[in-house]
């Protein structure tokens, strides 16, 4: 039988967590197939690696998991690579971003198999298939490939049963990187690790890449069986907090519940994602149980202020300005910090209307700090996401927006910095926009500086808060070139989590 390299391209500078989506296809695998994995956030040269194992002609597979945005630094290149000089090796891509952008994917001519969506049936049954020569990859779910010049998608499983699944191989993954190097100090903190719950999302968000791939559908693992896999992480790794990454761990009540009573006596903190209409429906006796029992933060998806915007990406008729208003006195109530994330620069038939809706979220995102000034706020500029059929995905293109024709194209620097929603690419986005945004979003964090930001001294937090308060008073966010020099020779503070990873401010990314 031959052997399978599993690689995670690197995705982070400094923050580097337990690679949960190739540790999950591993599982799949464990004990039936010999596997490595590479993770490229603990490797220099992570292609070298790869290279030297393919080169003892053991390896016949590689899989790897992609998402939008850095990952593709080291997937694209490194795949291409293998096909130039490894041409037998199959190349098997997944992730988001091997879903949604599946066609440009195949049409490269490197990689062989996207899985689409879920792999922890797919991966298994098509290695067995390659493997044995059977003629049944057809039938295997979860599957797009190219057969002769057409693009094929087998029937699609969107959620499989999580308590069925194998634990995920945690001790292995010690053998090759100590996994105390992914336990990071955070503000929830000493150890923390990233741990993920659930699959998919039950709502059609127009703007969301999950969208697509779980098509409005959830399920989660047992509250049971949650407690189990973390007391077994604090037991034998020394597990302090834990940072579910699931894409909306909070939409069953009755399961978190559960999970705060089984763990309310095991000193875990711990920070997941949700939506403001599905939590601002659970009982003020909840909410106190969830901070209890160690919940200090939630993310939140508020997208808007704007009721007519948040209709235009279906989040009307559940969330609304008024509730977002309540929901953070809520929030300040029980003392959980809510974290808001908004994204500036939906489309509009005019530069001057997109400029209106920024400006009314800025104003509306001032009234929220009034509200509860603990709020954290991460702001995102608007990118498109490949949701055939959406209305919003249709005006986009209407408006003249395309994705890269190309593989290769993903690797320019304005389409890096897009995946990161930091430049947009969008017709309907001037730089006058962009840089409101931006700015905006510069000046707020300087304001209000994260709480998860560890190493701020008391007297730098204040310096930065006297250096942007004028601006945030007065709403004059452009040039602010005195935050920047700050920034650039000293002070670097950091943005508020974003979906579990922080952003450090840096001249760069500040421009």
């Amino acid at each position: 039988m031959n052997k399978v390299i599993l690689f995670n391209p690197r995705s982070a500078k400094n923050k580097h967590r337990v690679p949960i989506g190739i540790l999950q296809v591993a599982a799949s695998i464990h004990g039936k197939w010999e596997y490595v994995i590479v993770d490229g956030n603990m490797e220099t040269d992570p292609g070298a690696k790869i290279e030297a194992y393919l080169r003892t002609g053991e390896y016949k597979y590689f899989g790897c998991t992609v998402m939008p945005g850095p990952q593709l630094k080291e997937a694209i290149p490194i795949t291409k690579k293998i096909r130039g000089q490894f041409p037998n090796v199959v190349t098997i891509w997944g992730g988001y971003f091997a879903t949604n952008q599946h066609k440009v994917v195949l049409d490269s001519g490197y990689v062989d198999y996207v899985i689409n969506g879920i792999g922890d049936l797919a991966f298994p049954a098509l290695l067995d298939a390659l493997d044995q020569q059977k003629p049944t990859i057809p039938l295997i779910s979860n599957l797009i490939y190219k057969q002769d010049g057409h693009i094929i998608k087998t029937p699609k499983v969107t959620l499989i049963d999580m308590d069925d699944l194998p634990l995920l191989p945690y001790d292995y993954l010690n053998t090759l990187y100590p996994l105390k190097n992914y336990l990071g100090k955070t503000y929830l903190g000493n150890k923390t690790i990233g741990y993920h719950s659930s699959f998919g999302c039950p709502f059609t968000c127009s703007f969301c890449a999950v969208v697509p791939i779980f098509e409005a559908r959830w399920k989660g693992k047992s509250a049971s069986l949650i407690y189990q896999d973390i007391k077994f992480l604090k037991n034998k790794y020394g597990v302090d907090s834990v940072e579910f990454f699931d894409n909306n761990f909070f939409v069953s009540e009755k399961r978190v519940v559960e999970f705060c009573h089984l763990i309310k006596d095991e000193n875990i903190t711990w920070w997941g994602e949700g939506r403001i209409d599905t939590i601002d429906k659970y009982s003020d006796e909840s909410l106190k149980l969830m901070r209890a029992c160690g919940c200090k933060m939630i993310f939140f998806g508020a997208e808007s202020g704007n009721d007519e915007i948040l209709k235009q990406v279906d989040k009307g008729g559940t969330q609304s300005q008024a509730q977002m208003l309540n929901f953070v006195k809520r929030m300040k109530a029980v003392g959980i910090i809510p974290e808001f994330s908004f994204v500036l620069g939906f489309p509009a038939p005019t530069a001057q209307k997109v400029m209106q809706q920024v400006n009314f979220d800025i104003n509306f995102i001032k009234k929220i700090k009034v509200l509860n000034p603990a709020t954290e706020i991460i702001i995102y500029v608007y990118s498109p996401v490949p949701t055939e059929g959406s209305e919003m995905y249709e005006q986009v293109k209407a408006l003249g927006f395309k994705f890269p024709q190309h593989l290769d194209d993903w690797l320019d620097d304005n389409w890096q910095k897009f995946d990161l929603r930091r430049n947009p690419l969008t017709p309907w986005l001037s730089p006058k926009i962009v840089n409101k945004i931006l700015d905006f979003e510069l000046v707020i964090n300087a304001r209000y500086p994260t709480i998860s930001d560890l190493k701020l001294t008391k007297w730098q937090i204040r310096l930065i808060k006297l250096l942007s308060s004028w601006r945030y008073a007065l709403n004059i966010f452009s040039y602010p070139y005195e935050i920047k020099l700050a920034n650039r020779f000293w002070l670097k503070y950091r943005m508020p989590n974003t979906e579990g990873a922080e952003v450090i401010y840096t001249s760069e990314n500040a421009e």
